[in-house]
């Protein structure tokens, strides 16, 4: 079943919108960034290692003991997942996580992801890529290929389904949507139950919401998306040409054989049109497509503690769950 239209109320963007809740935690993001030093002026490897200490603006969650290494071989490489297992296996969710692909690690969002696996009975798989600068494109995306490529080998031997959701969060959103469409087009694969995208970019070559940001910062502003641009496409190996190949930016993808999908983005993400186009081109070739727009909502809402991240969590795992029930 695909959606008629993707009606977008016009009120959602206005300043009203935004509830005091979520104004606060903006503010308050907003005024940390201004004390601290820029992810540019730490360097990546300095912004890995206090996330992974539990320092910093988005540090990663606690471990779950339910989660558990180890490393796949398809397509002539290995990659090192992190994967959650319960006790029933209704589907597959197979995660990416987002960081610019420069920050970031598969044991980043246990949390979520063993929440993810409980109360839908999912197994997840959670893929460690490479990351940049030390391993540029396309190294990242050859990464989450593969797992791919073994899933759709292995994964009813593996973990008993067939069902795959695959998703992720930014950096996250963008190689998900990179792999579906390396996936048909490599190995004629797609049988993908679902995409559940989470203010992705799309377009590396920057939509217009992204190029009129500027300096502010939430999270991200036009300078560290930049930066990130080009600790993943350095400058002298790569065009603004052809940062903007189909699967490079799947932006500019045809989207055939794509599955349904949920975009999720707020009103105040630098990123915004990136999920504002993608889902009416998604819309336009004919899938199901739903689009969650949450006012006030800045990069990383979701990790923030107010209502909107809350309600953003229950519709993600809503969708994740129907895909595999259909």
């Amino acid at each position: 079943m695909t959606n008629p239209s993707l009606l977008i109320d016009p009120a959602l963007f206005a300043d009203e919108a935004i509830s005091e809740e979520t104004r606060t935690a903006v503010a308050m993001v907003e005024e940390a960034q201004k004390r601290l030093p820029t992810i540019m002026e730490l360097g990546a490897q300095t912004v890995r290692d206090a996330r992974k200490s539990g320092e910093g603006l988005i540090a990663d969650e606690p471990l779950s003991p339910m989660a558990e290494w180890r490393t796949i071989k398809a397509n002539g490489i290995e990659v090192p997942v992190r994967q959650f297992v319960p006790d029933t296996v209704n589907g597959l969710y197979l995660h990416i996580h987002g960081g610019g692909h420069t920050i970031g690690a598969a044991d980043s969002h246990d949390q979520m992801l063993s929440k993810i696996a409980t109360d839908l009975n999912m197994a997840v798989v959670s893929v460690e890529y490479r990351l940049a600068p030390e391993n540029p494109w396309p190294l990242p995306a050859d990464d989450c290929e593969a797992v791919s490529v073994w899933l759709a080998q292995s994964i009813k031997a593996e973990y008993g389904t067939e069902k795959i959701v695959i998703g992720g969060e930014s950096a996250g959103a963008h190689l998900s949507a990179v792999t579906l469409l390396r996936m048909r087009e490599h190995h004629q694969f797609t049988d993908f139950a679902g995409a559940n995208l989470v203010y992705g970019i799309y377009d590396m070559s920057l939509t217009p919401s992204m190029q009129n940001w500027g300096d502010r910062l939430l999270i991200l502003n036009r300078p560290v998306v930049e930066w990130f641009g080009d600790n993943l496409f350095p400058p002298d190996r790569f065009t603004l040409e052809e940062k903007r190949d189909p699967l490079i930016s799947p932006i500019n993808a045809p989207l055939h054989d794509m599955p349904r999908a949920l975009f999720t983005v707020g009103t105040l993400d630098p990123l915004l049109d990136d999920s504002l186009f993608m889902a009416q081109r998604w819309l336009s070739a004919g899938h199901h497509t739903e689009l969650e727009i949450y006012p006030g909502g800045i990069h990383a809402f979701d990790i923030l503690p107010i209502k909107i991240a809350r309600q953003a969590r229950q519709r993600i795992n809503k969708f994740i769950a129907e895909c595999i029930a259909d």
